[in-house]
């Protein structure tokens, strides 16, 4: 759920992106319209991985980190340099970070399950060996 929340609030920012085209607000329409697809396609592929992570397939939970680690990139790159705004880098990292945990988890959970699955019986390779 939390995932999916991050993929409306990229699409919001492209709906953004969009006003700032229609007002002007554009130093390079070119640039602009590339920022705006990129954006978009960045949306849909963080919402196509709340749904996989909903339905409980790995790839979705693998992508949701993945989504994670480069938002933690961007909140460090907000946190230094020239034009640093630490609030901002605060406001993506703190829920990158819990996102990130809570994923991590649920890799975790469900490699127990299929684990219990797979070796119900007690015969799962290296079982001897735990």
């Amino acid at each position: 759920m939390l995932v999916g929340l991050e993929g409306l609030g990229i699409a919001a920012l492209t709906v953004g992106e969009i006003a700032a085209i229609v007002g002007g607000d554009t130093g390079s329409i070119e640039s602009a319209i590339a920022l705006v697809v990129l954006t978009l396609v960045g949306a849909v592929a963080v919402l196509a991985f709340a749904a996989a992570i909903w339905r409980g397939q790995s790839w979705g939970r693998s992508g949701g980190i993945v989504t994670q680690l480069l938002i933690l990139a961007v909140a460090l790159g907000a946190a230094t340099g020239g034009f640093a705004v630490p609030g901002l880098a605060l406001a993506l990292a703190v829920p990158a970070v819990v996102v990130l945990v809570l994923l991590v988890l649920a890799v975790r959970d469900a490699g127990r399950q299929a684990r219990g699955a797979d070796g119900a019986d007690g015969d799962a390779p290296g079982a001897a060996s735990r």
